[in-house]
């Protein structure tokens, strides 16, 4: 049997072995690295400090003296940790990432409605095997980050069917966690208003599955508030009155690492703070790409194919490029954004469009941000030549070029569909329920 027949007669089962070999390889590729998972280490430390009833935003942990920037209900999350020793803590870490990798791409084919013939699982795990290699996952589990967590509790609320008890939640707990999933919860709130307004216009009753979701979100975000306030006072008032503010708490903007519109701007203008130029900057892009993610929710399938998952991309893409610190770590959205790319060519069948994706997943796997000279001691950064700030603008570069195609298509779509929203959607039946999976359809 060749291997183009066994991978025809047995796709779950090759995939699973090469699922495997992958993640094995990586496994020893990061040890190799002796990679030191430092943020996993800050986590534990947290927990430490919660447990001993410390000051939570006056801790410092690791060599590296590492402060605490997550609201006070992660801390209260990472409890846990702190009944591992550290090369357990380490290897829990690692498994769980690799587990949340797989969660990561089974939802983001789930968003982009793929696969509809081969075996779902054997998608799954082919897809987990390739992206682990990406930068942003690499770098994720390389410092022992909770981005593919947080991205896993987005795309979990919205791949739900319409009517779904829970959707909504898991945005309001990544909210609680770190905050800039945040913009989630405007957008489905807008995408909830404007929905509404048109069905009472056309007759049906005030109400909308995107305006439940936005406060099913809220609610679960006040509760993280709540409970954090309840069992931590002092950290909480602390932190949203001071710490929330400190924009350069997690380390200088201009690092080759922030991958967003105020680092590029930091490094393009040699100030570590490019003030009205960022702010400017930032509005522009937020309500551009806002505006973008809403009109491609609403959106008619028929019109603007995958039009769900081009709304929660975009919105994602927007939340990156206008937080004032966005890792590149936290490009773990590269996977969904990747994914949606290569079946849009697909279905265009397009060279040109064939090309930008290739390009995409290329530069995301080429580790191009690190080959500039960066130093956080020597803040080397605010001298950047001009190929050394194109480096290390790549993410950005790619953030602003993607909003621009899905503004570009959604408003083309739009304007070809005459501006009508998709229909409501009929209340799903047992079997459909299984296949209705679009982010808050109908």
């Amino acid at each position: 049997m060749t291997a183009t027949q066994m991978i025809t007669r047995r796709p779950t089962l090759c995939a699973a072995v090469f699922c495997l070999v992958s993640f094995t390889g990586f496994w020893i590729a990061q040890r190799a690295a002796e990679v030191s998972m430092v943020d996993l280490l800050v986590y534990q430390a947290e927990g430490w400090t919660v447990r001993n009833a410390a000051d939570l935003y006056e801790m410092r942990a690791t060599v590296h003296n590492l402060p605490n920037t997550y609201p006070p209900f992660a801390a209260m999350l990472f409890t846990p940790l702190t009944l591992m020793g550290t090369g357990v803590l380490r290897t829990f870490g690692t498994a769980a990432n690799l587990a949340l990798m797989v969660a990561l791409a089974h939802l983001s084919l789930r968003l982009v409605g793929r696969p509809r013939r081969a075996p779902r699982a054997a998608a799954v795990l082919a897809l987990a095997g390739v992206a682990v290699w990406c930068e942003p996952v690499w770098t994720t589990l390389r410092y022992g980050q909770i981005n593919l967590a947080v991205a896993v509790l987005v795309l979990w609320d919205l791949t739900r069917r319409t009517g779904h008890r829970w959707a909504g939640a898991g945005i309001g707990i990544a909210t609680g966690i770190k905050l800039t999933p945040g913009l989630f919860i405007v957008f489905l709130a807008a995408a909830g208003l404007i929905d509404a307004v048109r069905r009472l216009r056309s007759g049906h009753a005030f109400g909308s599955d995107h305006l439940r979701r936005a406060g099913v979100a809220t609610a679960a975000f006040a509760w993280t508030v709540c409970l954090s306030a309840l069992a931590l006072p002092y950290d909480s008032h602390r932190f949203w009155t001071q710490v929330v503010f400190a924009t350069d708490r997690p380390g200088d903007v201009e690092g080759s690492g922030n991958q967003n519109l105020l680092g590029a701007l930091a490094r393009l203008l040699h100030t570590p703070d490019p003030g009205p130029w960022w702010l400017a900057a930032a509005t522009l892009i937020g309500c551009a790409g806002l505006a973008t993610a809403v009109a491609a929710q609403l959106a008619d399938d028929r019109a603007l194919p995958h039009a769900r998952a081009w709304a929660v991309v975009t919105c994602a893409v927007t939340a990156l490029m206008v937080s004032p610190v966005s890792w590149s770590h936290h490009w773990v959205w590269a996977v969904p954004m990747v994914l949606l790319l290569a079946v849009e060519t697909v279905r265009r069948a397009s060279r040109a469009w064939a090309g930008w994706t290739a390009l995409t997943g290329l530069l995301f796997c080429s580790f191009m941000i690190w080959y500039a000279p960066h130093s956080v001691k020597q803040r080397v950064e605010l001298h950047q030549t001009p190929p050394q700030m194109l480096m290390t603008a790549v993410y950005p570069i790619i953030g602003l070029a993607f909003l621009a195609t899905a503004a570009w298509i959604t408003f083309r779509a739009l304007r070809g569909s005459g501006g009508a929203p998709s229909r409501p959607a009929p209340r799903p039946t047992a079997t459909a329920s299984r296949t209705l999976t679009r982010a808050g359809s109908g």
